[in-house]
């Protein structure tokens, strides 16, 4: 699963408007048109001291755009006030919008700086604007003449939200109030971007070195190649380095027979900025949390989970609460089967020990081998990256008739990145793709998909998309190309799935409302074909053979399809609690941080062979973008396990049923009600049924 991460750094670029800026801005490639094809970032240009530079002159244009609506001497209309606020400030975006991008990518203690002096230029803007009591009434009197306006369905969509947004950033409060309110959201800003910078040198600090072959032994050739490169590269020659990014631990803790070792790594990694020292995280959270409680309150909220929750599918944190109980009940029933069955492996190998949480992963991978007679080992030649970008590729292809060609002379942030046009089956240009997949120090971990530019119409013209897939995949080795894991396959056809809606999208305007916990649809139900018969025999070839992936190693993953689920859904699930429970709170600042994890572990009976899947000094979800919203990705699984049964109803490759999920989800999420869309392509709303079976809990 995303397992993933699906953290979006900075807010999605537009077109560069036509500017109007003083003739120094001429030297900085951010304030004038890019002389790239369809106007991509001139990344061989950009320099760190242009950011700062463009970003305020992106705020002072914003401004006196927003100044231009609020002064207009003509009565308030959805055209000159709501639609002139969606097209305003186009160069702000862009600006912070390939800022956050590299932040999260590249990012250098020169970026970090700049990003502490942007916060809170950023976060003093919003509020100007939200604040702004002429621009809200402005817009209340286009809300208040709703019903007799006789507006499409997008744009009552987009006024109604437009609307809830003032009223949810403080439009309403008194002077006071919204005083309060611009130091809280400059104070949370800055706090939110300590937490990542935390989290990432915790990440790059957090390894460990094996000095002794013997030390080696289970590990397959590549992990151990892998796991000597990382050494060469921290100058430690005939060393083996593991850190705790999830492409080195992973393997490590699924392969290494020492389990000293494993104990190592796994403690490295789940201790993350909770070691007191200076990229401790607990008192961070805990004052992020404070001022969200605050803010909420003044907001008449009883808590943030309160708040959030509002404007999701779910509606409230009492709906969120019954979701998560309904499937964790099976999932740790499910996984504690798990558990004894490793268990009765130990103790058949005369290990006298219990399963602890830094065994599991090696013990299940016994208990495949056992079950299944799989080996990740024997699965992972079939599964060469670019053979594995090529299938999913092939299935956009077959699903709606995509096309994509690599392009070379679109400028990149990093060697590593590659750039594709993606088109029609007619030629007809739909987006420019960004793809950056390998692990490196200066980029956070996890998986997501960004981009630089939505689409949207611009004067009756399509504004194409640049979207971003940024991955932390198993890098080549000097004699290996990079094999991915069967977890990495499904994760790079889930940030895919981003992608095309990205993509796809029929967006007249530039922003979008689609609820969280439905975000995830789109990305998710492409999960289902990555280990289909009928296109793993068009992209699963051996790397160094060109075999297909035989059929008895086919059958052999279906088979196992329900395998290991009680834990991952366990600790899946159990992250879903935690943030719920953090964003829960009244008083976070006067809570301990890890007792109150133990302590909410134990209220939902977590058993300690399982961690939740982050704990909160590194949980990133918990305050960038996922706020009370982890839990986004199990209600966006019913949401794809049944939309997925529509193809299965019909056929795997369905023209037709593509062809209604694309025109009724993936161009229009986020422009209309997401139930709404979703029965239009069902029929119906969803059933939990094919969740449930899919994951082995019914």
């Amino acid at each position: 699963m995303k397992k993933i991460f699906l953290i979006i750094l900075g807010a999605l670029a537009l077109m560069l408007p036509a500017l109007s800026v003083p003739v120094v801005a001429q030297d900085n490639p951010l304030l004038v048109t890019p002389p790239t094809p369809f106007q991509t970032p001139p990344f061989d240009r950009i320099q760190n001291e242009h950011f700062l530079p463009a970003a305020k002159e992106g705020i002072r244009q914003h401004q006196a755009e927003i100044d231009a609506i609020v002064n207009n001497p003509e009565a308030a209309t959805f055209d000159n006030t709501i639609v002139a606020m969606d097209m305003a400030g186009q160069l702000l975006d862009y600006v912070t919008g390939v800022f956050y991008s590299l932040l999260g990518t590249v990012t250098s203690p020169e970026r970090q700086d700049l990003a502490s002096q942007l916060s809170p230029l950023m976060s003093a803007h919003r509020d100007n604007i939200w604040l702004n009591e002429k621009l809200f009434d402005r817009v209340k009197v286009v809300y208040d003449q709703r019903e007799t306006l006789k507006l499409r369905v997008d744009q009552l969509y987009l006024l109604e939200n437009k609307y809830r947004d003032f009223v949810r950033r403080g439009a309403l409060l008194d002077e006071g109030q919204k005083a309060r309110l611009r130091e809280i959201n400059s104070e949370h800003s800055l706090l939110r971007l300590k937490f990542g910078e935390n989290r990432l040198a915790e990440t790059n600090n957090s390894y460990i070195v094996i000095d002794n072959k013997a030390d080696l032994t289970g590990l397959p050739e590549g992990v151990i190649a892998m796991g000597e490169e990382t050494a060469k590269d921290m100058d430690l020659p005939g060393k083996w380095v593991f850190t705790t990014q999830r492409a080195s631990c992973n393997p490590f803790l699924q392969y290494a027979d020492s389990r000293n070792h494993r104990q190592a790594i796994y403690k490295a990694y789940i201790k993350r900025c909770n070691r007191d020292n200076d990229f401790d995280n607990k008192a961070v959270l805990q004052k992020l949390l404070s001022l969200r409680e605050e803010r909420c309150r003044i907001q008449g909220y009883p808590t943030p989970a309160d708040f959030y929750s509002e404007r999701r599918m779910a509606k409230t944190p009492e709906a969120i609460d019954s979701f998560l109980w309904r499937l964790w009940k099976p999932a740790l029933a499910r996984a504690k089967t798990e558990m004894a069955e490793m268990q009765a492996i130990i103790d058949s190998e005369g290990g006298g020990f219990q399963l602890a949480s830094w065994d599991w992963r090696y013990y299940a991978e016994k208990l495949r081998k056992a079950k299944y007679e799989l080996d990740d080992t024997e699965l992972r030649p079939y599964f060469k990256l670019e053979n594995v970008q090529m299938g999913v590729f092939v299935l956009a292809e077959k699903l709606f008739g995509l096309k994509f060609a690599e392009r070379t002379d679109i400028p990149v942030y990093h060697h590593e990145v590659k750039v594709y046009e993606v088109m029609e089956s007619d030629g007809q240009l739909l987006g420019i793709l960004y793809t950056d997949y390998f692990p490196r120090d200066t980029k956070h971990g996890g998986a997501w998909s960004g981009g630089y530019r939505d689409a949207f119409l611009q004067n009756g013209k399509r504004v194409i998309p640049l979207s971003t897939i940024v991955c932390n995949f198993t890098k080549p080795t000097p004699g290996t190309p990079s094999l991915l894991s069967i977890t990495e396959v499904e994760t790079l056809f889930h940030e895919f799935g981003h992608s095309i809606n990205t993509l796809l999208s029929t967006s007249t305007y530039r922003g979008g409302y689609a609820p969280l916990d439905a975000v995830e649809l789109p990305s998710q139900i492409m999960e289902n074909w990555a280990l289909e018969p009928e296109l793993l025999e068009l992209y699963a070839t051996h790397y160094q053979t060109g075999e297909v992936i035989p059929t008895t190693l086919v059958d052999k993953l279906k088979n196992s399809t329900l395998f290991n689920q009680g834990f991952i859904y366990t600790e899946y699930l159990a992250a879903c609690f935690l943030d719920m429970a953090w964003h829960g709170l009244e008083d976070a600042e006067n809570v301990n941080v890890t007792d109150f994890e133990t302590k909410t572990m134990a209220a939902i009976g977590l058993i300690p062979e399982i961690s939740p899947r982050y704990h909160s000094t590194y949980f990133g979800h918990i305050i960038g973008g996922y706020n009370a919203g982890y839990y986004s990705y199990a209600w966006s699984g019913v949401l794809d396990a049944d939309a997925f049964e529509a193809f299965k109803e019909t056929s795997l490759f369905s023209k037709e049923t593509a062809a209604s999920f694309r025109k009724n989800i993936l161009e229009k999420l986020g422009s209309e009600d997401a139930m709404t869309l979703y029965k239009r392509f069902r029929g119906r709303e969803p059933k939990v049924e094919p969740y449930l079976i899919k994951h082995g809990m019914l």
